[in-house]
């Protein structure tokens, strides 16, 4: 486990903000990047007075360099830990979770913004709430968390993931964030559109982790034992070619389900396959960026 793994995040629009980092602000303040003009009257900072552009107004009044100033952004992780998380062949989903919410503490830190971990299953994991604080080792409690965690001992309900969520979402309603959504997003996307209008004004990124066991068939032929992780279920089947077609099918319905859900409201999802891919993450902020 490496917990130096990092990942470049930007948002693709101005916030506004007090404390300083590293996200472009929409008020004015210490920074480099020059925003207008505006009168000694007005903001009285004579350090900043440009004489060049006093001297070339009509009124011949003194005018100072007004700067944008970059903030710092609360960032959050709500992340799903119900059973079919704690599926996986080299390492479980909840596995790549933690180590994803690892490498956004260090990386949230490295640019000064607050990171803190909502978790739902069926309902709000209380027991697994950290609030938002800039702090260097934010990334290895979440993690560590996450991976102690236990799964709650009521059966699972069709619908009751959206249950979860929806408690997990609250705490942050209303408020201008970061949201990173992490789920393996197996349960029914009814809700999800009521659920995205609670974060209007957060700007959502969904993490959708999948194990490369679950969307990829075995590549032979023979009867195969299957149990559902959340609710035991188990059957068999005979592995074929049309089965193993219709799995892929089936996969790719999903993500596509999981897409069209999301673009309702202006969302690209990012999936993850195997292990967490800081690299690819960092690619997928810079395309929604340029």
């Amino acid at each position: 486990m490496n917990t130096l793994t990092e990942f470049q995040y930007r948002l693709p629009m101005r916030v506004s903000g007090a404390r300083p980092g590293g996200h472009r602000g929409s008020s004015v303040g210490i920074g480099q990047e020059f925003a207008a003009h505006t009168r000694l009257f007005d903001y009285p900072d004579p350090r900043r007075i440009d004489v060049r552009a006093s001297v070339r107004t009509v009124q011949r009044e003194w005018l100072v360099r007004v700067h944008r100033q970059r903030v710092a952004v609360a960032v959050h992780a709500v992340v799903d830990v119900s059973g079919s998380m704690r599926f996986g062949a080299a390492h479980t989903k909840l596995d790549v979770a933690a180590t994803f919410v690892e490498a956004l503490g260090h990386s949230a830190f490295r640019i000064g913004d607050p990171v803190g971990m909502i978790a739902f299953d069926d309902t709000g994991r209380e027991d697994l709430f950290v609030p938002a604080r800039h702090a260097r080792g934010m990334g290895a409690l979440m993690g560590e968390l996450l991976r102690a965690s236990t799964q709650t001992a009521a059966p699972p309900q069709t619908g009751a993931r959206a249950g979860g969520l929806r408690d997990a979402v609250t705490r942050l309603a209303g408020r201008a964030c970061l949201v990173f959504l992490v789920s393996d997003f197996h349960w029914p996307l009814d809700a999800l559109s009521g659920l995205l209008d609670t974060l209007t004004h957060a700007w959502v990124v969904p993490i959708v982790i999948w194990d490369r066991a679950e969307i990829e068939p075995p590549s032979q032929n023979g009867w195969m034992s299957l149990a559902d992780i959340e609710s035991g279920e188990a059957r068999t089947m005979w592995m074929r070619d049309s089965v193993r077609n219709r799995w892929r099918n089936a996969v790719a319905e999903r993500q596509a389900q999981i897409v069209a859900a999301f673009a309702r409201h202006g969302i690209r999802p990012f999936f993850n396959r195997g292990a967490f891919n800081a690299e690819a993450l960092s690619r997928y902020f810079l395309e929604m960026t340029a």
